[in-house]
């Protein structure tokens, strides 16, 4: 599966950034990655908007300057780049993702990738901070899934943990590979399904929901009715501005908030199906 990249340069930096990200998040970019001056974002070259200027009303707005650079990437360039810039992650001295390539060093869980496309490998904010959510909690013989999955990481980390089970679906057939390589690497066990949230058939005492925030609050009621009583719910994918418009929904649907971390303007929430 092929993508192309869009490296955004924008001026002002702020509010804009958040704006560029929150409207291509109505198209179908799937990944975005602050840098320094702009933004980087990535979409299924197949799906790519035929004529971004019209479709995103920021670009043309006369309180700031956006320049964009388009650039197709066929998979095997992208596996290269990534792989030869992967940093392994350190979650205090409890948790470590990296490479086979990479040292090991004296950690609870070492999770090792194989660092490809896949979304997930820790070094976005969001997946670091449901990582450390996990962390927190206890996994022990509990049934969970990781919807949207990535590289797996999520649901390694909660296998780790003692889960008994844990069910991971993805709407790309790269990630579900790339899970199933990683899980097979870690020494561990998962079903793996491509498709979305009416894909999911099980019931769990948690879920992980690492995506956007459009695509959390139009499935939040089916990982919902998924959900077993007083189980847990982690949201990420979404900024800090966004949180109350998540907390709102969950109510809605019978969510109780737990709590959120912050990090780089990115949210992560936990929640409880509350009997």
């Amino acid at each position: 599966m092929n993508y192309t990249k869009y490296h955004f340069t924008i001026s002002p930096l702020e509010p804009f950034r958040e704006i560029l990200v929150a409207e291509l998040g109505l198209l179908e970019f799937e990944s975005f990655e602050d840098t320094e001056n702009g933004l980087k974002a990535y979409i299924q070259t197949e799906v790519k908007p035929a004529n971004l200027i019209e479709e995103v009303q920021i670009l043309n707005s006369p309180e700031v300057s956006i320049s964009v650079e388009v650039t197709d990437l066929e998979t095997k360039n992208w596996n290269a780049i990534w792989e030869s810039s992967f940093e392994p992650i350190y979650i205090g001295e409890k948790c470590a993702v990296r490479a086979e390539f990479h040292p090991e060093k004296p950690v609870d869980y070492d999770i090792v990738i194989t660092p490809k496309m896949a979304f997930g490998t820790g070094h976005h904010a969001t997946t670091y901070m449901i990582l450390k959510l996990i962390l927190e909690d206890e996994f022990k013989q509990l049934n969970g899934l990781d919807m949207g999955c990535g590289t797996g990481v999520l649901g390694i980390l909660a296998l780790m943990k003692d889960a008994h089970q844990v069910d991971f679906i993805d709407i790309d057939d790269w990630c579900i590979d790339n899970t199933e390589e990683n899980l097979d690497r870690n020494q561990l066990t998962g079903i793996c399904t491509q498709g979305d949230a009416q894909t999911i058939k099980s019931n769990y005492d948690f879920i992980f929901a690492n995506i956007n925030r459009n695509i959390l609050l139009d499935d939040m009621p089916t990982y919902v009715r998924h959900l077993n009583q007083n189980g847990n719910i982690y949201f990420s994918g979404f900024y800090q501005e966004d949180l109350d418009q998540i907390i709102n929904r969950a109510d809605e649907l019978g969510l109780t908030y737990v709590k959120h971390l912050l990090k780089d303007d990115w949210c992560a929430a936990k929640f409880e199906l509350s009997s």
